[in-house]
């Protein structure tokens, strides 16, 4: 409860540090006069959620930026997993994705422009592309970094290829693929937004963007208000999800470490404690038992 106050409390203090610059007119170096106050995108946010295009805009962005994701997902993890095991797949993709990937995702406009028939498809290219990236590298790294012992110990047993796969490199890459997502849904949202913004009819970016045109400074910080709660929102639920589905991890704990023990008198060093032997128990147990052990699990 500490922390969700402590949570609760720093937003208060920006929201209220907001309203106390942009109220008074504050000009030292930036100019908060520009600004409109939080008490005037809150009007607007009521004004937008009583009128049916913010929901339009709402349901649009959400359908644009769940379709790309979810292709990102399934093709990042593929190409991944794909080019970590395969060197002929490293060979023959490798190259080009390495020459695409440094291109960023909204520079890719007008080739979704010339590629598709509509907008709503490009739309979509720009998000996919956006999040393909980060999920494919994530992966790739994940299951090259698993313990070969793993997969040895599945084969002694007489799994196959396929054995392989469902029982140590996907379960073992899950932490990785899914920090991978967190980043990948984080850059769909800029690039979805920016899309809109360029070539979008309807959507959050889109609305953003033309009451920028119109001097509509309150509704654009609705806009803004509007991404980020959305982009929290969608970040959350791929983190869930990934503790859901890797819950066998250990997880890091926030309890203090233990104090050292003070010496018997002032400037005695303390006796360095000898390292014990290790237990029989400890001693006939190996690693490679204990990895096996894991997999079989």
């Amino acid at each position: 409860m500490t922390r969700y106050a402590l949570r609760v409390a720093s937003l208060a203090v920006a929201l209220g540090l907001w309203q106390l610059l942009t109220s008074r007119d504050i000009d030292l170096w930036l100019r908060f006069s520009q600004f409109p106050t939080v008490t005037d995108v809150a009007h607007a946010f009521a004004g937008r959620l009583a009128g049916p295009d913010y929901w339009t805009d709402l349901t649009d962005s959400l359908t644009r930026i769940l379709t790309g994701f979810l292709l990102a997902a399934v093709l990042g993890v593929a190409t991944g997993v794909l080019v970590a095991r395969s060197r002929l797949a490293e060979d023959l993709l490798g190259p080009v994705l390495e020459v695409i990937r440094p291109i960023p995702a909204i520079a890719l406009v007008p080739v979704a422009i010339l590629l598709f028939p509509s907008n709503e498809q490009g739309i979509v290219f720009i998000t996919c592309t956006a999040a393909f990236f980060p999920v494919l590298v994530s992966t790739r790294h994940a299951v090259r970094a698993l313990t070969p012992v793993w997969e040895e110990a599945v084969r002694t047993m007489g799994g196959g290829r396929w054995r392989v796969l469902g029982s140590v490199v996907l379960p073992g890459a899950l932490p990785g693929v899914f920090g991978g997502l967190s980043v990948g849904i984080g850059v769909s949202w800029i690039c979805v937004i920016s899309a809109e913004m360029i070539s979008g009819q309807y959507g959050v970016g889109y609305r953003t963007w033309q009451d920028y045109t119109v001097v509509d400074y309150p509704g654009v910080f609705v806009g803004m208000v509007t991404i980020g709660v959305l982009g929290w929102l969608t970040s959350t639920a791929v983190e869930l999800l990934g503790r859901r589905l890797t819950h066998w991890l250990p997880r890091a704990s926030y309890a203090p470490l233990p104090a050292r023990p003070r010496s018997a008198r002032a400037g005695t060093a303390a006796p360095s404690a000898r390292p014990s032997a290790p237990s029989a128990r400890e001693d006939t147990q190996p690693e490679e038992a204990r990895d096996e052990h894991l997999v079989r699990d």
